[in-house]
């Protein structure tokens, strides 16, 4: 489209924008609602938004310094555990080899 089309644009993009974040960093270039500071997808419009008490937003502690350090320790032990139990499997075929050479 070419710069002299019909519609007129102006109002809306003098209308004031919203003043929310957006996931990549950048702020959201929706306009924001008549009498508010948001647009309707960030919480300007009745009913959006999170409810109070939002159960969804609650802190669970998986993902902190102290459970990621723990998750580490149990995968180093389970792998030291698997290669602990590769030494035994192999060490009973090892000396049926040992004492086949000695005896023979």
């Amino acid at each position: 489209m070419s710069a002299n089309h019909i519609r007129n644009t102006r109002a809306m993009s003098a209308s004031p924008r919203c003043g929310a974040g957006t996931r990549s960093g950048l702020a959201c270039r929706a306009p924001a609602m008549r009498g508010k500071l948001r647009c309707r997808m960030h919480g300007g419009a009745p009913g959006s938004g999170a409810p109070w008490a939002n159960r969804n937003a609650r802190k669970h502690g998986t993902f902190t310094q102290e459970r990621i350090a723990e998750r580490r320790a149990i995968r180093t032990l389970l792998g030291e555990a698997g290669k602990l139990l590769m030494d035994l499997d192999r060490a009973p075929q090892e000396r049926i080899k040992s004492s086949d050479t000695e005896g023979g």
